[in-house]
C-alpha cells in the first residue's frame, strides 16, 4: 500500500507493538503527529517538556522491560532530549528517540530550528540514523527497535527531516524480527574452570547490577546463589536483583553501601561479578577493592570485562544460561563459617539513624515499604533522597526501583514515575525527591494532573542541596557554596494549583496518617516533609578511600 513517511512511521510502530508515546509537537513533526491523529490507536502522552518526556519513556521502559519512545522536534525539541537519552545509555535503558528535522534541501543551511542531532547524539545511543530517502524509513524503524533491545539495550535515535515524512511510498507490513539468544563467547573449559574457582573459595561473593535485571536472571541468580551458598551483593541500579529480605543478602555495595557489603568485598577470596560495570561509585580507590579475591565477571558485553577492574575469568553471554550451568555443576558448601561472619557483621553493623531526633527521612522511607508491603514502585530523584530510597526501602522484586544510576540526572524521577505509572497502572508508584530536584521539574506535576495519575511525590525538604552541602560539610570545612537554596515555595500550594492534592508533614507523628490520605486518593499527590538541612546519608566512602574505610556517622 502506498502511504506518507509519516503513515510509514506509524505503521512501524504499530508492528513493534508500541501503544504510547511521550512527546511535544513541532513544525517539524506536524505530519507526524496528523498521522498520529488520524490513525488514533496509539496513545500521546503530552508532556510539559521533552525532556519530560524522555524521562518518561525511560521510566516506561525500565518497569515494563518494553521499548520506551519518545517523540520531539527539531532544534531545541531535539536538544531538550539529549540529557534523557544520555541517561538511558548510562543505564543500559531500551528506548527509541524519534525527532524531525528540516527538509532535505533545507540541512546544513543553519536553517530556523536546525541542529544536527545526530551528531549531537553519537556519543550517547547505541546507534543513530537520519533518514535521507523515504525507501529507508520502515528499514530504519525496524533498525531502531531491534538494536535498541538486542545484547545490551540503549537507546537509538532516529532524525527524519519533514519532506521524508511528508513523501508517499510503498508500505510493505513484516512481523518485527525476533530477538536472538545472546551467542556465549566462552567455552565448556572456561565454565570447568569457574566452577573449580568456586569449589575452591572459602569466602566467595556475588556481587550484582543492572545488568541482572535487564537480562531477566534474578531466578537463576537466586538459585545459583543457593546452590552454592554465597552472600549476595549489590550495586545500586541492581537493587531488586535480588529479594533484599533474603538471608544471603548483605545490602548494597560501595560508597553508600553497608558496612557489610564492604567488608565483605575486601575480605572475600572469590568475587562473583554479575551484569555489572564496575563502577567508581562501588570500587572507589581499586587498590584496595577485592585486593584478596580472584574475580570471575559474567556480562552480555565484553566491553565491560576489564575496564576498571581486572578480572580472573570473564564469561561473555546470556547471565541466566551461564548462571544456570554454573549451578547444576556447582557443589554446596558444608563449611558455614564465612556466613557465619557475614550475619555477625550484620549484626554489628546495620544500617541505622538517630530516631529522637525529629522527622527522619529514613523514617518516612521505611514507612512507605511497610504502607505498601514493599510492593510499590520506588522512583527517585538524585541526592540524598535517592541513596535513602536506595537504602532504606526493601526491594524484592525487579524493576521496583527506578533510578538514574549512572549519568545521576536530577529531575529524572518525575518522569520516570509518570512512564512507569503509565505503563503498570495496577502499581502504586511514588517518587522520592529532594526540593532541589522538586524544582527542576515540578512543571510535569501538569502532566500527572492532566493524565489523572496516582503517583506520590514525597519531597523531603532540606531547603539546601544535600548531597552536594553534605561533602561541603564533611570534605570542604563547611564553605556552603551556593547550595543553601532558602526557595519561599509553598509546595503544598504549588501542587494544588497544578490541580495535585498538595499535604504536608513535620512531624514524626503524622507520617503515617498522611501517607495513608495520600494512598486514598485518586489523583497525583505532592507530600512536602520538613526535614533538618544537616541530615546526612551513611555510610559514605571518602573520596578515593578504600570502600572498607566508611565513614559511618
Amino acid at each position: 500500500m502506498e502511504l506518507t513517511g509519516a503513515e510509514i512511521l506509524i505503521a512501524c510502530l504499530k508492528e513493534q507493538g508500541v501503544d504510547t508515546i511521550f512527546g511535544y509537537p513541532g513544525g517539524a513533526v506536524l505530519n507526524i503527529y496528523d498521522a498520529l491523529y488520524r490513525e488514533g490507536s496509539i496513545r500521546h502522552i503530552l508532556t510539559a517538556h521533552e525532556q519530560g518526556a524522555s524521562h518518561a519513556a525511560d521510566g516506561y521502559a525500565r518497569a515494563t522491560g518494553r521499548v520506551g519512545v519518545c517523540l520531539a522536534t527539531s532544534g531545541p525539541g531535539a536538544t531538550n532530549l539529549v540529557t534523557g537519552i544520555a541517561t538511558a545509555y548510562l543505564d543500559s535503558v531500551p528506548m527509541v528517540a524519534i525527532t524531525g528535522n528540516v527538509p532535505l534541501s533545507l540541512l546544513g543551511k543553519d536553517s530556523f530550528q536546525e541542529v544536527d542531532i545526530t551528531g549531537i547524539t553519537m556519543p550517547i545511543t547505541k546507534h543513530n540514523f537520519i533518514v535521507k530517502d523515504i525507501k529507508d524509513l520502515a528499514a530504519v524503524i525496524r533498525r531502531a527497535f531491534y538494536i535498541a533491545q538486542e545484547g545490551r539495550p540503549g537507546p537509538v535515535l532516529v532524525d527524519i527531516p519533514k519532506d521524508i515524512t511528508a513523501t508517499i511510498a510503498q508500505y510493505i507490513p513484516e512481523v518485527p524480527r525476533s530477538l536472538e539468544t545472546p551467542q556465549g563467547d566462552y567455552t565448556q573449559e572456561e565454565i570447568a574452570e569457574a566452577l573449580a574457582m568456586i569449589k575452591r573459595a572459602e569466602k566467595p561473593l556475588i556481587y550484582i547490577g543492572g545488568g541482572l535485571i535487564r537480562a531477566k536472571g534474578s531466578q537463576s541468580l537466586i538459585a545459583f546463589a543457593e546452590a552454592i551458598q554465597s552472600p549476595v551483593t549489590s550495586s545500586m541500579m541492581g537493587l531488586g536483583g535480588f529479594p533484599s529480605k533474603h538471608p544471603l543478602y548483605t545490602g548494597m555495595v560501595g560508597m553508600h553501601g553497608t558496612k557489610t557489603s564492604n567488608l565483605a568485598a575486601t575480605e572475600c577470596d572469590l568475587l562473583i561479578a554479575v551484569g555489572t560495570r564496575f563502577s567508581d561509585r562501588v570500587i572507589s580507590n581499586v587498590l584496595g577493592f577485592a585486593p584478596k579475591a580472584e574475580i570471575i565477571h559474567i556480562d552480555i558485553d565484553p566491553a565491560e570485562t576489564n575496564k576498571n577492574v581486572k578480572t580472573h575469568l570473564s564469561l561473555i553471554g546470556s547471565i541466566s544460561e551461564i548462571l544456570d550451568q554454573l549451578r547444576t555443576g556447582a557443589t554446596p558448601k558444608e563449611d558455614r563459617q564465612w556466613l557465619r561472619e557475614i550475619d555477625g557483621w550484620k549484626v554489628k553493623y546495620p544500617l541505622s539513624y538517630r530516631r529522637d531526633e525529629g522527622l527522619k527521612p529514613q523514617y518516612i522511607i521505611e514507612k512507605i515499604e511497610e504502607l505498601t508491603q514493599g510492593k510499590a514502585i520506588i522512583a527517585t530523584e538524585v541526592g540524598q533522597n535517592q541513596i535513602w530510597a536506595a537504602q532504606f526501602f526493601g526491594y524484592s522484586e525487579p524493576r521496583s526501583f527506578i533510578s538514574s544510576g549512572g549519568l545521576g540526572t536530577m529531575g529524572f524521577g518525575m518522569g520516570a514515575a509518570i512512564g512507569a505509572k503509565l505503563a503498570l497502572p495496577h502499581k502504586r508508584v511514588f517518587n522520592i525527591a529532594g526540593d532541589g530536584c522538586f524544582h527542576m521539574n515540578c512543571n510535569e506535576l501538569s502532566t500527572a494532573v492532566k493524565y489523572r495519575l496516582p503517583i506520590i511525590v514525597v519531597v523531603l525538604n532540606n531547603h539546601v542541596l544535600g548531597m552536594v552541602r553534605q561533602w561541603q560539610n564533611l570534605f570542604y570545612e563547611n564553605r556552603y557554596s551556593q547550595t543553601s537554596l532558602e526557595q519561599p515555595t509553598n509546595i503544598p500550594l504549588l501542587a494544588e494549583a497544578f490541580g495535585a492534592k498538595g499535604l504536608e508533614i513535620t512531624r514524626t507523628e503524622d507520617v503515617e496518617r498522611v501517607l495513608k490520605e495520600a494512598m486514598d486518593w485518586e489523583g497525583p499527590v505532592v507530600i512536602n516533609c520538613e526535614i533538618d538541612r544537616d541530615e546526612m546519608v551513611f555510610p559514605i566512602v571518602p573520596p578515593g578511600a578504600f570502600i572498607k574505610d566508611l565513614i559511618t556517622e
